[in-house]
């Protein structure tokens, strides 16, 4: 049976294979369809959407009238005016160098107790008394001029400033300034190495109080800070062990301005002294705590020698300065000296003594200041700090300054951001050898532009 349906079998297998073939084109064939018809779809939402964008073109086009174009020669003409509007107004350097003009303009009212020994703002109170006294000035407003440098030597950036005020002449007649330089430095800075020259304050005693009553001089003058502004070069090397650790060690010199002195026991006539050459040192080490938190210690020394009517004295000093500053709103900073001889560089000035014109006695010192501030918030900021000089008595005569002490406080506001408003209260007790002490209260208002 089986041979008979074989030639029938085999006469059939070729319609089969042929209907299998249609069957698997025909759905290729359906396949491409469908992809044509969903491209189909796609190009008509393709046009759709660019027809769309181009409406919206269109409508935003109609909306927006554009300005006529000026002819070439009239915007030829405003640029010139505005180039020439800049030049009349700009600060330019003959050596086209970046100028910045900086300073400030300082108004004082100011009330005096009876020690003032006629100044307007006390160092010391007076042996003598006077009336007491009020009044107001401009004089101690400052003003500056930063500038920058080209790159020399070797990539070393060029800066510098330089700082003026009003003080000279007699402060208490407002028709009769002078200009006189306070500050001013020229320096060279490299990636850890800068040279600076100029007139500052010494190397040993950058820091300073921050007062807006006491600008013409370095706040607690003769009260323990060390503030002479004096001509000098030094060389400051930065050291880093760490992110957030340093040491930067300055040595430079520095030149003393000596006071006269009167001969002790002889014929008492005044002794013009030189300014003389001082060798200083100060070695920063510096430490961070997190953003707001630092602290920086820094001891110093200054060795130099006096001379005077053919007699000489050394000068040497230890120091100490400090910024303490645990938290964002607490600052502490001071500084403290112990030596001998330190008029030269701001203390009191009474540096030696001459005895029966046989023999010179450098006067032992010991001094410093400390200022606690609380920066209670971003316009106010609350300063309380204290200072004196102490010398020693053995080395002084009746007259002289044993110990000069000022305390003061002040609060200072920001009524925006360049203009400050001040308060500030201070005492001056000076204890003179073999007479009686005498002290001089001060009291303070002051409004400050910063520009």
């Amino acid at each position: 049976m089986s041979r008979k349906f074989a030639p029938f079998v085999f006469c059939l297998f070729p319609t089969l294979l042929s209907a299998q073939q249609k069957s698997d084109l025909q759905q290729i064939l359906d396949r491409l369809d469908r992809i044509e018809q969903e491209n189909k779809t796609l190009t008509d939402e393709v046009r759709a959407l660019r027809a769309e964008l181009a409406a919206s073109r269109s409508a935003a086009a109609l909306t927006v009238t554009p300005a006529p174009t000026a002819p070439i020669d009239e915007r030829v003409e405003v640029a010139e005016q505005r180039i020439a509007d800049q030049a009349q107004t700009k600060v330019e350097a003959s050596q086209k160098l970046p100028i910045t003009l900086t300073g400030m303009v300082l108004f004082n009212a100011w009330m005096n107790g009876r020690a003032n020994g006629g100044a307007e703002y006390p160092t010391t109170a007076s042996q003598t008394n006077n009336s007491s006294a009020a009044g107001a000035t401009i004089s101690q407003s400052v003003l500056g001029m930063k500038f920058q440098g080209p790159e020399v030597l070797n990539g070393g950036q060029l800066s510098g400033s330089i700082y003026f005020d009003t003080w000279g002449g007699s402060p208490s007649n407002s028709l009769n300034h002078l200009i006189r330089v306070r500050t001013a430095t020229v320096q060279i800075d490299w990636k850890d190495t800068s040279i600076v020259a100029g007139q500052d304050k010494p190397i040993v005693s950058p820091r300073e109080p921050d007062s807006l009553a006491q600008v013409q001089v370095s706040p607690l003058t003769g009260a323990g800070n060390l503030w002479l502004w004096q001509p000098q070069v030094r060389v400051d090397q930065r050291f880093h062990f760490g992110p957030q650790v340093g040491l930067t060690a300055q040595v430079g010199v520095y030149e003393t301005s000596e006071p006269s002195y009167a001969s002790r026991g002889g014929d008492n006539s005044a002794i013009a002294s030189v300014p003389r050459p001082g060798i200083e040192g100060r070695f920063e080490f510096w430490r961070k705590f997190g953003e707001h938190a630092r602290i920086e210690i820094a001891p110093g020394f200054h060795e130099s020698t006096t001379h005077a009517g053919g007699f000489s004295a050394p000068s040497r000093l230890g120091t100490v300065d400090w910024l303490i500053q645990p938290v964002s709103k607490i600052r502490l900073t001071g500084m403290f000296f112990t030596g001998e001889n330190a008029a030269g560089l701001g203390g009191l000035r009474q540096g030696f003594s001459i005895f029966n014109d046989i023999r010179a006695v450098p006067i032992g010192a010991n001094g410093g200041w400390a200022q606690f501030s609380y920066l209670a918030t971003k316009r106010l900021t609350f300063n309380i700090f204290s200072g004196e000089e102490n010398d020693r008595a053995a080395d002084l005569l009746s007259g002289d300054i044993h110990r000069n002490f000022m305390y003061a406080g002040n609060a200072i506001y920001r009524l925006g951001s360049n203009v400050l408003i001040g308060m500030e209260v201070s005492q001056i007790r000076t204890n003179y050898f073999l007479l009686p002490s005498k002290l001089n209260n001060h009291y303070d208002l002051s409004l400050a532009y910063l520009f």
